[in-house]
């Protein structure tokens, strides 16, 4: 069965619709950007300051779980490049859930997460103004958390390229701050570099490698997770970029050595450096401060510190730009107001971004003004499982629209999930377990169930959405009201 040239993943007609909501050529990203974003995108302070959560629960099988996790990860990446790479599409998966499996996919996946970037907005708002307030004692948290959104919003506001270039000197401060790690790093787990010796046995000699045992290896995967979404940026701004297909292969095909290197070998590096147990809390001093510090480097907590708060301004403002893209690509399908759509000259969706950054902003108040009411606990919760929901939505779209095409569209991809479709089951049950395994921890539990309480939530506006769909169709194809009203799923 062969799409129609609406919903096909292959269509050219298709793929210029796309393009002619993207801004012009000359306002588009340059490849430079792209890359950077695709490189830096997912390094944040889930990284330098998260990970020594992680490894002090599970010990150097941090590294397994950070493996696994970058798997689950590389898959989603490849279904989501197959897809897109043949069609780019500034709302990515949500727009391609709307092509194979219906509108209700589009409006449940892209609203969660738009729901979930506007989560981060918040929690980096917060975590920047409190690295503020720790430099600048006379600043309140608070008051640094609003100068950050608004520092941001006006960087969104201002152009596609300006988010860019704002973002590309941002991920080369991050990136440059894990390549020289891991070089520092190996020598002096070596006994190469001064003062050092030789300390690869920390990965076994304090209880195992393992010793807390393997669950708690696999329970960290969710966390893990959380650390790598985010890799889909790379292929939102491809969309949005000169030369859209070459920046789509080039994420889908680079994210796995991205997380290897990054993330697998950062997480290496400090469980040989350091034995597992002896890592600080991260509230008392950050795992790549300390290690820094044991390279006996001059500045050492000052210059992570400024590296870290770099990353969450990064995030900070790739988040502004992914939520108000998502935001946008929902308006275009009817899924949110018609509004938010609209762009600017520079092609900027103006109101979609101011519109997620005050959802950041009220986020941001209720953890300064109501800190006991738990709602910032419950956002923060209730998005933990969205990069599950995603992955799902993802695997099942592209095994849909696989399906469907022609062997001749087939041939035409121009990037192709392998041993298709086992990998999407490997993806989907691999999930399933994922969510299991949280429901064997309180924390975890609270997760699951506020993850849910906000999907479920966000389920029952969809019959107006529905309904709203229907009518509106039905005005621009002339149907009489019933006619599309008792069909339109």
């Amino acid at each position: 069965m062969s799409l129609t040239q609406d919903d096909s993943p292959v269509s050219a007609g298709a793929s210029g619709a796309t393009a002619s909501r993207s801004p012009a050529h000359g306002k588009k990203l340059r490849t430079r950007h792209v890359t950077m974003i695709t490189l830096g995108g997912i390094i944040g302070a889930s990284l330098f300051v998260g990970s020594a959560n992680i490894v002090r629960a599970t010990g150097p099988a941090a590294t397994l779980s950070y493996a696994i996790g970058g798997m689950f990860v590389f898959l989603a990446m490849r279904m989501l490049g197959e897809m897109a790479a043949a069609r780019p599409a500034v709302g990515s998966f949500m727009e391609y859930a709307r092509v194979g499996l219906g509108n209700w996919a589009a409006y449940v996946v892209g609203w969660l997460y738009w729901y979930f970037w506007v989560g981060v907005i918040a929690y980096e708002a917060v975590v920047g103004g409190g690295i503020l307030h720790g430099w600048f004692p006379a600043l309140p948290a608070w008051a640094g958390s609003l100068a950050l959104l608004a520092i941001f919003v006006c960087s969104n506001l201002i152009s596609l390229r300006t988010f860019g270039e704002t973002e590309f000197w941002l991920a080369s401060v991050k990136v440059i701050a894990i390549v020289v790690f891991l070089a520092v790093g190996v020598l002096f787990a070596l006994g190469l570099w001064p003062n050092a010796t030789f300390s690869v046995s920390n990965l076994w000699v304090h209880d195992g490698f393992a010793p807390n045992g393997f669950g708690v290896v696999l329970s960290s995967i969710a966390l893990v997770l959380f650390s790598y979404f985010g890799t889909e940026i790379a292929v939102m701004a491809a969309a949005e970029s000169e030369n859209p297909g070459k920046g789509i292969r080039q994420a889908a095909n680079t994210v796995i050595w991205r997380v290897m290197l990054f993330y697998v070998g950062a997480i290496l590096v400090i469980v040989t450096i350091v034995p597992w147990n002896q890592l600080p809390e991260p509230s008392v001093t950050a795992p790549f401060t300390y290690v820094f510090s044991r390279f006996g480097v001059p500045g050492a907590e000052v210059i992570m510190g400024l590296v870290i708060f770099t990353a969450v301004i990064s995030v900070l403002n790739s988040g502004t730009y992914s939520a108000s893209r998502m935001f946008a690509a929902l308006a275009e399908q009817g899924l949110a107001p018609a509004a938010v759509a609209k762009r600017t000259k520079r092609g900027v969706p103006a109101l979609a971004v101011i519109a997620s950054t005050v959802g950041g902003l009220v986020a941001t108040l209720v953890n300064f003004i109501a800190p006991s009411s738990g709602i910032y606990d419950f956002i923060m919760n209730s998005t933990g499982l969205v990069a599950l929901f995603v992955y799902v939505f993802i695997a099942v779209t592209q095994w849909r629209l696989r399906i469907k095409m022609t062997d001749e569209e087939r041939s035409n991809l121009k990037l192709k999930v392998w041993l298709f479709p086992w990998l999407n089951i490997v993806l989907i049950v691999g999930a399933i377990g994922i969510v299991g395994i949280m429901m064997l921890t309180e924390g975890g539990r609270t997760q699951v169930w506020t993850s849910f309480v906000a999907a479920g939530a966000l389920l029952l506006f969809w019959p107006i959405v529905r309904k709203r769909l229907a009518l509106q169709k039905e005005k621009e194809a002339g149907f009489p009201p019933s006619a599309l009203a008792e069909t339109h799923q």
